[in-house]
Parts: structure tokens; sequence; C-alpha cells
């Protein structure tokens, strides 16, 4: 085994690493081959390591335009999406007990490594992570190439990351076709909104407009119907038509939709409550007016 401290770096580099640093890698892993050793990076402080590290947050994502995957129903996912992955780290544990997913992981991504625990504890933005973690890069045009023909999604100032995870598992599964945020929302590829969608993340179409209302104007164009969310609307949402095509306007809790994606809207729709109950999470409320949307379709 060698310690790849300081000098152990990724072939496919992640963006902004020198020459110089790929030149040294390429020498130490020519090295490891010759001699037969497995080679693994222990030390945090590696250069790669550092770099990858920079990905838990939004400014390292944005500035090498990358992020994390997580675990192994991830990084199957991303495969059986065909989804690209830049560099794959786990440890030999987990290289053990999953030989036949980690040879087809050495050929499908540009590059893999094994790390050691406390390397992978470092890297991973999960407390008790599973062994694997890969880079995978940003596409930003994974968004809505072909128009929505039948039920779309649009959200404002959804910074929860964990609601909006769970919100893309709902929208594949109730067959929305492609979803909005806008540029306030938290990030498409924060790490809790990909753990949180369970691999759905890789199905749905999905970008950030820099202008809402023009975007929605753009649909409404089109024929495409309007609803939007909103907490004092006459009619509840099983009242609405949502068998003709579609787009629904959601805000996040504390403040709801902007009045100037509601004036944009062809209809308004609540969900009522109980007395006593303000508002309801804003996940469970796609999913209930999503999955009505589902029903009324099947009809």
């Amino acid at each position: 085994m060698v310690d790849a401290h300081d000098s152990d770096s990724c072939g496919a580099s992640l963006p902004g690493s020198s020459p110089g640093f790929r030149i040294i890698f390429n020498l130490l892993s020519q090295i490891c081959n010759i001699h037969g050793i497995t080679k693994v990076l222990t030390s945090r402080q590696n250069p790669l390591v550092k770099e990858v590290c920079r990905l838990h947050q939004a400014k390292g994502r944005r500035e090498q335009g990358v992020f994390l995957l997580e675990g192994k129903h991830l990084i199957e996912e991303a495969m059986r999406n065909n989804y690209p992955l830049s560099l794959v780290f786990c440890t030999e544990t987990w290289q053990t007990k999953h030989l036949s997913l980690w040879q087809s992981l050495q050929s499908y991504a540009e590059r893999s490594e094994l790390v050691s625990d406390q390397v992978l504890g470092a890297i991973a933005t999960t407390v008790n992570p599973d062994g694997i973690v890969a880079v995978a890069p940003r596409i930003e045009q994974k968004l809505i190439e072909k128009s929505i023909d039948n039920l779309g999604l649009v959200l404002e100032t959804i910074q929860d990351p964990g609601n909006f995870g769970t919100i893309l598992r709902t929208a594949v599964s109730a067959g929305v076709e492609g979803l909005w945020v806008s540029q306030d929302s938290v990030d498409l590829d924060h790490p809790k909104v990909l753990r949180a969608s369970s691999g759905a993340w890789f199905q749905m179409p999905m970008g950030v407009s820099e202008n809402l209302p023009a975007t929605i104007e753009q649909y409404k164009k089109q024929g495409i119907q309007i609803l939007a969310t909103v907490p004092a609307a006459d009619l509840s949402y099983w009242q609405v038509d949502m068998k003709k095509p579609t787009i629904l306007l959601l805000g996040n809790e504390g403040g709801g939709l902007s009045q100037e994606l509601i004036n944009l809207a062809d209809q308004q729709v609540q969900i009522p409550l109980s007395h006593g109950i303000e508002s309801l999470n804003v996940a469970i409320c796609t999913a209930l007016i999503l999955f009505e949307a589902k029903r009324q379709r099947n009809l």
C-alpha cells in the first residue's frame, strides 16, 4: 500500500488543478502499476481531497462545475440514467463488498480512487457514509429542453433541500414532465437534495429560471393552464380540471407565492385545512395536488 499523501491526484482532475498536479499523479500511478502496489489515499491534506471537500459548499460546486453523489444507491442511479461520473472514491472494505460494481465503475467513471475510512469521512457530507462517494459534472442544461405538454411544476423560493428532494421524488412519481425553480431557491445539486430525491433527480428535467414570470408567460402563450396555490383561494384543488395541460405554482411555507406569480395564474386553488392549522409542508402540498391531477387523468 502507498500512503498517497500530497503527491496523489486525479487524472481527470477537478477544474482548476494544475498540469504539474496531473503529472505527479501519472508518475505515481505508473510506479504503482509497475510494482503491483495498491494505491490508497490516506491523507486529508492531499490536494485532491481538499478540492473535493470544497464541494460541500455551493461556492465550491459553482466554481469547479461539479458536485457530490454519496452512497451506492445514488451512484447506481447515475449509471442507470447514463449520467457521467468524473471521479469515484471508495474504501477498501466497500470495494471488497461490492467488487462487481466497483469494476463497472472503474470503466464507467473517468477516474476511480481507493481511500481510507478517514478520507472518505472527510469527503462525504453525511455523518455515517456507506463507503463510496462520486464527483459528477454539473450539466447546466439539465433543464427543460422540451415543451411541457401535460404537467409541469414551478417552485418559488424553496430553500429547504430536504423538501426540494422530496418534491422531486413526488413529481417523478406523479408524471411531471419538467420543473423550474427561482434563482433564490436551494441549489439543484445540493447533497441533501440528491439524497432526499432517492435517485429521482436523474429522471426530472429541471432548471433555474432567471425570470420566473417570463418563463410562466411563455407557457401561457402555449395555452397551458397555470394554477397557483393560495391559502385564501375560493376553489379547493380537486375542484379544478387538471386533465388539461397544467403547470402548478408553489411557494415556500413561510411566504407562499409572490403576488407577481399569483397574478399570472388562470386559477387559484387551496388545500382546505382544519381549524388551527395555518399551513402544510410544501412537499406535502405538492404531493396532494399532483396526485389529484394524476387521479383525474386516470379516470
